[in-house]
């Protein structure tokens, strides 16, 4: 591994685990603030997000770092230099600030515009988990691989993000009516248990850049295929917190092929 890289990846599972304790002991006992799309925001939010920017731009200034709850800006930010990172301080707002553990810090590193690392700790299991196309998977340092394929049948679990475009949804009855769903409130962790093969697949319609900045890289270490429904983000060349919507569903090979199927 070429050494601008390994540093990184030193650098931003150190950065991530410093916040963990912030993070654990203000669950459920911060006030919630509201954005204009609607979406809840909590001091904690934005005091992770200042911690980690200030934690990488100690040791990278020329390295681009992007998140949700950066400044709003007329104009998006062109990532022109080597490096970007791009956080999801806490992903799973809305559980974080009601007590529900179901929540995560989110981290992806990006190399000009792709995503080639990710680090994603699991308030719910106290675990870090972390990797990228070609390095496999890590939790707590310890190696992990994708639980087997299996086809997709009634015993199938499915992670969706409700609520869902109209379209989408009609589209998607069949499995609805036939499937275990799980909406469990991150977008971050349902990518990563699609990636992982805890569950058979996840799609997902409502999620943004930072969302899935870390699971996309754990995809791509896996094998697990993942399909985005506008097109590629890929290589990503601009941020703004106003970026737009990155539909995608992911998972074991049967899933993407009913999905495509259903989809069209």
């Amino acid at each position: 591994m070429e050494k601008a890289l390994q540093v990184r990846i030193a650098t931003g599972r150190s950065a991530v685990l410093a916040q963990v304790e912030l993070f654990r002991e203000n669950l459920g006992r911060v006030e919630s603030q509201w954005k204009t799309d609607d979406s809840r925001v909590t001091r904690i939010d934005h005091a992770i997000s200042r911690n980690l920017e200030a934690y990488i731009r100690e040791l990278y200034p020329l390295d681009h770092f992007c998140s949700e709850e950066g400044q709003e800006t007329d104009e998006p930010t062109s990532l022109e230099n080597r490096f970007t990172w791009i956080a999801d301080p806490v992903d799973g707002t809305n559980n974080y600030a009601t007590g529900i553990p179901v929540c995560a810090i989110s981290l992806g590193l990006f190399e000009e515009g792709q995503p080639v690392y990710g680090f994603l700790y699991d308030l719910s299991r106290g675990i870090l988990t972390e990797g990228g196309p070609g390095q496999g998977l890590l939790e707590d340092g310890k190696k992990i691989k994708a639980l087997p394929e299996a086809p997709l049948g009634s015993r199938s679990t499915i992670g969706m993000h409700f609520p869902m475009p109209q379209d989408k949804l009609q589209k998607l009855m069949s499995l609805v009516e036939s499937r275990r769903l799980r909406s469990i409130g991150s977008g971050a962790l349902n990518l990563l248990h699609a990636a992982t093969g805890r569950i058979d697949g996840a799609i997902d319609c409502k999620v943004r850049i930072w969302d899935i900045a870390a699971g996309v890289a754990f995809a791509a270490a896996t094998g697990r295929q993942i399909h985005f429904l506008e097109g590629t983000p890929f290589p990503l060349q601009e941020f703004s917190v106003n970026s737009p919507l990155t539909p995608y569903y992911c998972g074991t090979k049967s899933f993407c092929e009913e999905l495509a199927s259903m989809l069209g």
